[in-house]
């Protein structure tokens, strides 16, 4: 049994910081001295930032991304070709191509991929906004930009399925995504070239 060694404050820091992705117990003791040693630097502006997400982000009741505006800044920009819906299983998966720039379309974050062993199925998958957005005049086309995983892949099929009814262009990213690759961790290029040789399936 491991001794406390700080004030349970601290203990709660370091136990919340460990449940971020890419953190464990060791990185999460790090990232919590940091933030204690320059109190008001970091810690300070950083838990006012929190506390100002936690009133004002929701979910875009369009696309299903987070913003602090409802409909959310993308869905809102009159520059963006509403021809074209790319769908995307998380935000990070939409910042990454937004960051390529490779493309000026709308978003559709599905909020995840399916999973029957986790319990996780169509109905808790932001899934009918996106048939009912698809069968709109303007759009043309709907691109499939999910991870290049099983869930993923079987995630595709089953939205290629669903979409087939409405007549539009379902296209993917070409597969020079590598398998097992998750597009928040693509660089650029990579995520440039899947755009541009998506194809119809």
């Amino acid at each position: 049994m491991s001794k406390r060694i700080a004030g349970p404050e601290i203990e709660r820091l370091i136990q919340l910081l460990a449940r971020l992705p890419g953190l464990g117990p060791r990185s999460a003791r790090k990232a919590a001295l940091a933030l204690l040693k320059r109190r008001e630097e970091l810690l300070v502006p950083l838990s006012g930032a929190l506390a100002a997400a936690v009133e004002s982000i929701v979910t875009c009741p369009v696309c299903g991304s987070l913003d602090t505006v409802a409909p959310c800044t993308i869905c809102r920009d009159e520059r963006r070709d509403r021809s074209v819906i790319v769908v995307v299983e998380e935000m990070g998966d939409l910042w990454a191509l937004e960051r390529a720039a490779v493309i000026n379309a709308t978003y559709h974050v599905l909020g995840g991929h399916l999973s029957p062993l986790d319990g996780i199925g169509p109905d808790r998958l932001n899934i009918a906004t996106l048939i009912e957005r698809a069968g709109s005049e303007d759009v043309k086309e709907v691109i499939l930009a999910l991870n290049v995983t099983v869930e993923g892949q079987s995630t595709a099929h089953y939205l290629t399925e669903q979409l087939a009814p409405t007549g539009i262009a379902v296209s993917r990213l070409a597969q020079g995504v590598p398998i097992g690759g998750e597009l928040d961790y693509l660089d650029e290029g990579t995520l440039a070239a899947a755009i541009k040789a998506r194809k119809r399936i």
